[in-house]
């Protein structure tokens, strides 16, 4: 039984890699598109705008930040 649990764990993890690197490749995408943005030479934009931005990417940042923090945490509970 332990062996199938390492083997449904393998795929998990196989699952996961394959799904966070498409993932994570697909917001640097995003991010460098919205880089673009702030290129003055092409966009007029207020300091005002870009800290409203800047803080809602932050902000999500942080709540993914803090689920993989969390998640850590999870797997160090006392079981018998």
């Amino acid at each position: 039984m332990a062996k199938n649990r390492s083997t449904q764990g393998q795929i998990k993890e196989e699952r996961f890699r394959k799904v966070a690197v498409r993932r994570v490749q697909e917001i640097i995408g995003k991010m460098r598109l919205l880089r673009n943005c702030a290129n003055r030479n092409n966009y007029h934009y207020t300091e005002e705008q870009a800290n409203k931005i800047i803080s809602a990417i932050e902000a999500e940042w942080k709540k993914v930040k803090n689920e993989f923090d969390s998640s850590k945490y999870k797997k160090e509970e006392f079981k018998l």
